[in-house]
């Protein structure tokens, strides 16, 4: 009897504890249902509409998916480069900023100017950035090509050659490493030191204490870096666009319109040719199909990457 009598109370101690913890999680659900739930559901609206942002939209079934994946000439260069960009320069930026913070953790004496040094590019405007290092690299009148030429290398076209255009953004994305450096420095710092006092007992040299000591502490940071890393090159956007207007020399005023890629659209990423057909052609459903073509490969790169055994993480993480 009891029971019964209290099955009301209970119940209404359990309504408040819901509402509670509702009221806790409302911001993040508000944020998400506005930042990502909504803006995916539109996208995947739109992507069967004929929508010029002018008139209303009108239905066109598969139309905007066709064109898409079998009548833009553009979507395989934009997807090539994407990927491209996405292996190359995910993977270099892992290596460098781990290699550079490995560097500084042992570093005895100035640890705070080598950190101020590899750090401060990071802090660098993207934009202000990439016209600062297509200055340097301009075949022409740019400084590092003078220097190569007076000790004998033949310096290439940089931003100017399709070949080396991807290539230097990879190389303007290493000399912003900063971020990782951080990151990885503040992994290796936390690599509890009995472990390596223990291996130097057993005997072990430098490479062995990083494959077995420091690797298994870090692989969490190092797949943090990948992860965000892909998606962050996944939206690469700026630079690219920045780096192909700079070098191809066409004065860019009020309502002028640059098609991107320049030169020869080795430069040409998904997010530009999304820009361009959303924001230029007013093309705004083909656009939405680029964006979930985009979205679906970093979900499943991202999944792939985070699945254990298969991806990075061990099966005892």
């Amino acid at each position: 009897m009891a029971t019964l009598t209290n099955a009301p109370a209970l119940r209404r101690k359990a309504r408040r504890e819901r509402l509670r913890t509702l009221g806790f999680l409302s911001p993040w659900l508000v944020g998400f249902t506005v930042f990502f739930g909504y803006p995916l559901i539109a996208t995947v609206y739109f992507s069967f509409m004929h929508y010029n942002q002018i008139k209303a939209p009108t239905f066109v079934g598969l139309r905007n998916w066709r064109y898409v994946l079998e009548q833009m000439p553009l979507f395989g260069p934009a997807l090539w480069n994407t990927l491209w960009l996405v292996v190359v320069m995910v993977a270099l930026r892992v290596v460098f900023g781990l290699g550079i913070g490995l560097l500084v953790t042992k570093v005895k004496s100035g640890v705070g100017f080598f950190r101020t040094a590899f750090y401060l590019p990071y802090l660098a405007p993207p934009v202000a950035a990439t016209v600062a290092f297509v200055f340097l690299l301009n075949p022409g009148t740019g400084p590092v090509n003078d220097i190569l030429g007076s000790i004998g290398i033949h310096a290439p076209n940089w931003f100017n050659d399709p070949a080396w255009a991807k290539p230097s953004l990879v190389l303007l994305s290493l000399w912003g490493i900063g971020d990782l450096m951080v990151i990885f420095m503040a992994a290796l710092l936390d690599v509890p030191k009995e472990q390596y006092e223990a291996a130097d007992l057993d005997g072990a040299g430098a490479f062995h204490k990083f494959r077995y000591v420091t690797w298994p502490s870090i692989t969490p940071i190092v797949m943090f870096a990948v992860v965000t890393g892909v998606v962050q090159t996944m939206q690469y956007y700026t630079q690219a666009l920045v780096a192909g207007k700079l070098a191809s020399g066409v004065s860019v005023g009020p309502g002028s319109v640059i098609q991107p890629g320049y030169p020869d659209h080795s430069t040409l990423t998904v997010p530009q040719l999304v820009y361009s057909l959303g924001f230029q052609n007013f093309n705004t459903g083909a656009a939405c199909v680029l964006s979930l073509v985009l979205f679906a490969i970093a979900m499943a790169v991202t999944t792939l990457l985070m699945r254990k055994r298969t991806g990075l993480l061990s099966a005892d993480d």
